[in-house]
């Protein structure tokens, strides 16, 4: 038996006017979801617990059967996981996006133009953090580069929970005045970022982007605090040998923490230019080469939904389906039975630009189990349709799993 799951991050959106009040899931050209739709179990499921914010680090543990209440320490120690980082149980880390901010003099009244620093690649990121960490880092902090934007700081002996940090895929286009960090533990933590906007702003790496028409990852922005993860291991848990693929290291991380394998893809980019041949093509390796199962994650049409880009976002699920569902269904028959679930963690609506904590539609297809499910399409609606509904999103591995 091969098990693999098809996680599209974001995918799930409310109706868009533009769209004729239907969904980029509803309007996209996905011929392979919709054949197995009404030969599935479809429904919805409750992937974010209330309570909880609605991050891809809370839904995707609960997605692959991590009760996020037992196991979830904070979404950069997952992060810091995938780079390698042997923290100790006094460490406290934060997610360091490289973002892009307006110029204003005062640093407060800034806009957060850019979360993602206009997708900067990985090596002016690299130039820029070690940077950062020549002048900013010290004995208590400590600068680490990731993937594009996303970068971590270890705070030795910091205060696990600092304040009130705030995403910055929430607040793109807004003045930051009211989203700088907050609370007793978050001064010293405002001041690194003040000060890399006074280092970054005219580093020969943001002079040639701007040259070049590129937005510059001209400050860090400082969120997503935690401590040391401890996950069981995916297969004393589930008695499955299993692999992660994913361009974003908080994704690597779930998988390096669970004991599972983390396969490299060359020109993986969490975006709607992602390799997703070369995702495939690593899902295959790791099911020929002794594992049972796969989780395929699609950062694609998350990203799309943070940037309000409707064309893209429905392009994104277009070439999932295409590209990475279609001959994976193919290279499974070879095995004899398979199960495929599809679904993505939470929604990333395009009228909002950030996530929500809504239930998302959900499709597991059995080769050895084909169930009429009532639906002839795979969408938010038709899934709401079958009034297959689970409350608590931790137990649906159990159920795609059959334990």
């Amino acid at each position: 038996m091969k098990y693999v799951v098809v996680l599209c991050d974001g995918m799930a959106d409310y109706p868009v006017e533009s769209l004729g009040g239907k969904t980029p899931m509803s309007v996209a050209k996905k011929d392979m979801m919709n054949a197995l739709a009404p030969k599935s179990e479809v429904g919805l499921v409750k992937t974010v617990a209330e309570g909880l914010k609605p991050g891809s680090d809370v839904a995707n543990l609960s997605v692959m059967g991590y009760d996020p209440a037992v196991y979830y320490t904070g979404r950069s120690p997952l992060e810091a996981a995938s780079i390698g980082i042997d923290l100790k149980e006094s460490d406290v880390t934060l997610r360091c996006n490289l973002v892009t901010l307006s110029d204003e003099e005062n640093y407060e009244d800034k806009t957060m133009v850019d979360y993602c620093a206009d997708d900067i690649s990985t090596e002016e990121a690299r130039e820029l953090i070690e940077f950062i960490q020549s002048k900013l880092g010290n004995e208590e902090f400590t600068f680490y580069s990731g993937v594009s934007y996303r970068h971590c700081l270890v705070w030795d002996k910091g205060i696990p929970h600092p304040g009130e940090l705030t995403p910055p895929h929430d607040i793109t286009g807004r003045r930051i005045t009211d989203y700088i960090p907050k609370g007793e533990g978050t001064p010293k933590l405002y001041e690194l970022q003040k000060r890399s906007y006074e280092l970054l702003k005219d580093h020969p790496v943001n002079i040639k982007r701007i040259k070049a028409g590129r937005r510059p990852a001209n400050s860090i922005w400082l969120w997503g605090e935690g401590q040391k993860p401890l996950l069981d291991s995916f297969e004393s848990k589930f008695g499955l040998k299993g692999a992660v693929i994913s361009a974003v290291d908080l994704l690597k991380g779930i998988g390096i923490c669970a004991g599972m394998e983390t396969p490299e893809v060359q020109g993986a980019t969490g975006y709607i230019d992602t390799n997703f041949e070369g995702k495939l093509q690593a899902a295959l390796d790791c099911l020929k080469n002794g594992c049972d199962f796969a989780y395929i994650h699609v950062e694609a049409p998350d990203e799309c939904g943070h940037r309000g880009e409707t064309e893209n976002k429905i392009r994104a699920i277009e070439l999932i389906d295409e590209k990475i569902l279609t001959p994976l269904i193919s290279e499974l028959k070879k095995y004899g039975d398979y199960a495929v679930m599809v679904l993505p963690d939470h929604p990333t609506p395009l009228a909002i630009r950030t996530h929500c904590s809504d239930p998302v539609p959900y499709l597991i297809y059995r080769s050895f189990d084909e169930r009429e499910s009532g639906v002839t399409v795979f969408d938010e609606e038709s899934a709401k349709s079958t009034g297959v509904y689970i409350e608590k999103g931790c137990t649906l591995m159990n159920r795609f799993l059959g334990k």
